[in-house]
This record gives C-alpha cells, sequence and structure tokens, in this order.
C-alpha cells in the first residue's frame, strides 16, 4: 500500500500505507509540504501499515522541520515496529511526547 499523508482537521495530519524505505522520499517531500510555521501539528500513525529505519529517519526529519519553523510535531500511534528502531537507536524521545 502506497503511503498518504493528508489533512484530517485543524492541524491534525493523518498517515497511511507503508513508511519505508521505498517511500521514504516521497513521504518525506509529502509531510514537509503540510506542515505550516507556527502550528501545533499532530500526526496520526495508526494508519500505517509497516514501516523501517528509513520510516524513522522520515519522522525525525518531519521533526526537525517542524522545528525549524516554529512548529510543534507531535505523533500519535507510532507503530510498534518503528517505535523498537528508536528505542534501538536511542532515538525514543525524540519521537514521543515529553512527559512530565
Amino acid at each position: 500500500m502506497p503511503f498518504r499523508i493528508e489533512p484530517a482537521g485543524p492541524e491534525r495530519l493523518q498517515a497511511s500505507g507503508e513508511l519505508d524505505f521505498g517511500t521514504a522520499a516521497a513521504a518525506l517531500d509529502a509531510g514537509l509540504s503540510l506542515l505550516a510555521a507556527g502550528a501545533r501539528w499532530t500526526v496520526d500513525l495508526s494508519g500505517i501499515s509497516s514501516g523501517d529505519s528509513a520510516g524513522v529517519a522520515v519522522l525525525l526529519e518531519w521533526q526537525s522541520a517542524a522545528s525549524a519553523r516554529q512548529a510543534t510535531l507531535i505523533f500519535e500511534s507510532i507503530p510498534e515496529q518503528m517505535l523498537a528502531i528508536a528505542r534501538i537507536s536511542e532515538l525514543e524521545d525524540l519521537l514521543l511526547p515529553q512527559r512530565g
């Protein structure tokens, strides 16, 4: 299933499909085109059917771009396989909301 990301309400995006090496470049561009400056974005990843390290890299690039645009980016429902990759790589804290 190809990757898709689309608006799902005010400052909310819904991602679906595969977020992996084969779709990473297009997914990166698609997400970046939707992230407006100064907003507080939530990206729902519950529709992601599979993801790998390239998919984790896309999420991190979106985070970086949002920060550069003075925007906030929160991920919901990160697929377990992607969380496992982030955990092993010691990047999990970058993807999960700060607890406090």
